[in-house]
């Protein structure tokens, strides 16, 4: 397979499509990119996205390549592209960064701003599947927002059989408490689970904070040491992950590993799982800031009491 930012040779037509972001928004964003695989035989896609989601996109089966790519930057020489497919946002920025490239034609949401009047309207309600699988089928690449699932990973689990415990967030508006993840980690240990806790490196000391609190074994703490592969790894091979609306949350998903989610300011509506058995949500019902700089007061209305229970239940029906 060919590297991240690797110059390929295209024989065929040639599907640019920018989704610049995370973890969680590239597999939010699998159902869709199968659809306009499906739709376009022959044709080479390329996934403009962050160069460590590479191997993950390559593994949905929709991507050829990835052109390195972070949030609405200069996009690197791309080459003609025949159809460019906004699934970054509703524009302008993203709609002008593709129009620079001036592709044959272009799929994306309406935006007079831009000059782009021919899409569908964006609904600021919809679920973020859902979203992008209605605008590929608008343009007629009929997508199943179910289609999340990947294939299990070729690396082989750190930790095959543990419950991961993963306690970041990208914005502390989404981070419950430390004390709490380490009261739940605490539990299941006591019920006899080998319990992980993961993190970036820049998530090292609220890792090791979790891990002391629930007086764990200092080699239960993964955090910095899983690079994307490995976590993937992880979580395919995991008995449970609990954690909050993070990339590892959708990781679950697209790899059915019973889960434990926690939702603060976002409602599962919009960014939750599919409604599967394997994964159980809690939300107090309210909505908030979800870039805010404080602990979202409907996510501090979960308590750890209520984390523990869900626990139990999806160890017990997935055992």
């Amino acid at each position: 397979m060919p590297l991240a930012g690797t110059v390929v040779a295209v024989t065929g037509p040639r599907v640019l499509v920018l989704r610049a972001l995370g973890l969680g928004d590239l597999l939010t964003g699998v159902p869709a990119l199968r659809a306009l695989r499906r739709g376009t035989p022959g044709a080479r896609i390329t996934l403009a996205a962050p160069a460590a989601l590479g191997p993950l996109a390559r593994s949905t089966g929709a991507v050829d390549d990835v052109l390195p790519a972070d949030g609405l930057a200069p996009l690197p020489r791309a080459g003609p592209v025949d159809t460019a497919v906004n699934l970054h946002g509703r524009g302008p920025q993203s709609h002008r960064l593709l129009g620079s490239l001036r592709p044959g034609r272009m799929l994306a949401f309406a935006c007079a701003e831009a000059g782009h009047t021919g899409g569908p309207r964006w609904d600021p309600a919809e679920h973020e599947v859902a979203r992008w699988c209605r605008l590929v089928s608008a343009y007629g690449f009929g997508a199943d927002p179910a289609d999340l699932d990947l294939p299990a990973p070729p690396a082989p689990s750190p930790a095959p059989g543990a419950v991961v415990v993963h306690p970041g967030a990208a914005f502390p508006a989404r981070r419950w408490p430390a004390e709490r993840f380490a009261a739940v980690a605490a539990a299941l240990r006591d019920r006899g689970e080998r319990v992980v806790v993961t993190g970036a490196p820049g998530e090292a000391a609220l890792a090791r904070r979790v891990v002391e609190t629930a007086g764990l074994d200092a080699a239960a703490d993964l955090s910095g040491r899983t690079g994307l592969a490995e976590l993937a790894a992880l979580v395919a091979g995991a008995r449970l992950v609990v954690c909050g609306d993070t990339g590892v949350a959708h990781l679950a998903t697209a790899y059915r590993t019973p889960s434990v989610l926690l939702f603060g300011p976002t409602p599962p509506a919009r960014w939750g799982p599919p409604d599967r058995a394997e994964h159980l949500v809690l939300w107090a019902g309210r909505r908030g800031d979800p870039h805010g700089r404080d602990p979202d007061p409907g996510l501090l209305e979960i308590s750890a009491g209520q984390a523990v229970e869900a626990a139990g239940k999806a160890l017990t029906a997935n055992r």
